[in-house]
């Protein structure tokens, strides 16, 4: 005889702990962790005592007067003989902040799609000509960027017109150039060295003292920003913007060149590329850490979302109190977006989850509808399954509150599609056709959540719903209404944040 072992109680209660989701919240904690340690080191280096260390000070200090100089050249290299002075600022102190357009008298070879770089010098005041004691940088003024792709107004005569080629790549202006140097109030260790972050950027005098690093920031140049070099203008505005940049922010930015220098490696375009550089562009820096910490959160909740997500719909055996037509909308609706995406050629950031995010939407309507495949002959054949009385039950309110929902629906979508035809351009039939359906999509969406609320309401209960999900993605649609109003996003976009919170506080109401 088998005698079976009943597990103790202290070790039930281990098992317990020791689930899926609480390993994923540790591994977070302990990710918070390091994130904060790594940057209160970023911010926070560590001086060096001369005491104890041989140290390695700044040649310039925070008050002494400086010079800054910026040269043109259509070579990379440095060549006195095709340098150009165009801009030349002097006796100012790091901390000083100064801003100044001026136009740039573009060469022939520049306008004729080339290129175009600036050579930016800094030194003490009367000594930027004396080698040893100059610290330079070079960066291109110019890049190759595709054309901006025409819209038309598809009514017009001009939507027949040959259309010209929107894939050519040509020479694009940098039309802001922003110069940093480090604040020097840090001495490097001898014995230790200095951030690996600044290699390459620190320079020494003959008496072992490090010049000012200079940096130019290029994370600020936006896709957006630049501008085609037409080869019928000889010049073009350039706006030059001076300030001081601390270690740990300019640790910070030198990290993430590099990168978004890997990302362009891996195969992402400079759109991609952009799109993470958003972030980053005129963003205060508690701003851009408060950021970080709500998007960790907020990947956070996604995941777990997405993780009880698939393992109620995976053991979902019946549709009964739940909306079917509204699981099939959310499939359309995501597809829709998917492709809207596409057509935009949106980020691979935002593209790829999207896509992921129509396939998960798409094999729900599978376990909704009960669809199975058979094959016969090579010939795919597929059918529905059959429903339970408390399946049909709920399709009857689901219907009912269709049938209302269409009375003010169908109208609408019917006068926009005209409005858009007639007042908004676009690139072409296929895009005007796709901007309508995501159009509706967020304006409509609200209207499609309903029938779950009536059907609620005419069932009297809500113990059928994956409360779980919604809770995390709640707290998600909270962390959305936060940033809706510092991130730049459509205005389609943005209310439909705010539509997610009032269905989910009428869900909570009924839930009482």
């Amino acid at each position: 005889r088998v005698r079976k072992l009943q597990p103790k109680a202290g070790s039930l209660e281990r098992m317990q702990w020791f689930t899926f989701t609480n390993v994923v919240l540790a591994v977070f904690a302990l990710y918070l962790s390091h994130s904060a340690y790594t940057f209160y080191e970023m911010f926070y280096p560590e001086n060096c005592s001369p005491k104890t260390d041989n140290c390695v000070d700044p040649y310039a200090r925070e008050n002494d007067q400086l010079e800054l100089r910026l040269y043109i050249s259509k070579r990379r290299t440095r060549d006195p003989s095709d340098l150009a002075l165009v801009f030349e600022r002097e006796g100012f102190a790091t901390a000083d902040i100064f801003s100044e357009t001026l136009n740039v008298t573009l060469p022939k070879s520049t306008r004729q799609n080339g290129t175009l770089f600036a050579h930016i010098l800094a030194a003490k005041k009367g000594q930027i000509e004396q080698p040893g004691y100059t610290s330079y940088a070079i960066v291109p003024l110019t890049q190759y960027a595709p054309k901006e792709e025409e819209i038309i107004s598809l009514l017009s005569e001009s939507a027949n017109a040959s259309k010209p080629d929107d894939d050519v790549i040509v020479s694009h202006w940098r039309p802001k150039l922003r110069v940093h140097l480090m604040t020097p109030t840090i001495a490097f260790s001898a014995s230790k060295g200095y951030p690996g972050e600044l290699v390459g950027r620190v320079f020494f005098t003959s008496n072992q003292k490090y010049l000012p690093i200079l940096y130019v920031d290029e994370l600020g140049i936006m896709l957006r920003h630049l501008k085609a070099i037409d080869a019928n203008l000889t010049e073009m505005p350039l706006e030059i913007q001076y300030s001081a940049i601390s270690i740990g922010k300019l640790k910070m930015w030198l990290t993430m060149q590099k990168s978004l220098e890997l990302f362009r490696t891996l195969g992402f375009s400079d759109k991609d590329v952009d799109e993470v550089k958003g972030i980053f562009v005129d963003t205060n820096l508690y701003l851009l850490l408060l950021t970080f910490l709500v998007s960790a959160f907020h990947l956070l909740f996604d995941f777990l979302a997405f993780k009880h997500d698939i393992s109620y719909w995976r053991t979902r055996k019946t549709m009964a109190g739940l909306s079917s037509r509204a699981v099939a909308w959310r499939c359309f609706s995501q597809f829709v977006i998917f492709l809207y995406l596409m057509d935009e050629k949106t980020s691979l950031l935002v593209t790829i989850p999207a896509g992921i995010a129509t396939i998960i939407e798409c094999w729900k309507v599978t376990k909704a509808f009960r669809v199975s495949v058979s094959w016969h002959n090579f010939i795919p054949r597929i059918k529905l399954g059959s429903i339970t009385d408390a399946e049909r039950e709920s399709e009857q309110w689901d219907s009912q509150a269709m049938t209302y929902l269409s009375y003010v629906l169908y109208p609408l979508i019917v006068l926009g599609t005209i409005y858009c035809l007639i007042y908004v351009k676009y690139k072409s039939w296929y895009s005007f056709l796709i901007h309508s359906l995501v159009n509706g999509v967020y304006a409509f969406g609200f209207i499609f959540m309903l029938p779950q609320l009536f059907l609620n309401y005419k069932l009297k209960s809500v113990a059928h719903l994956p409360w779980r999900v919604f809770m995390y993605k709640a707290f998600n649609t909270f962390i959305d209404d936060v940033f809706a109003f510092i991130i730049t996003m459509p205005t389609a976009h943005r209310v439909a944040v705010f539509r997610d919170d009032v269905v989910f506080l009428i869900f909570l109401y009924q839930r009482q």
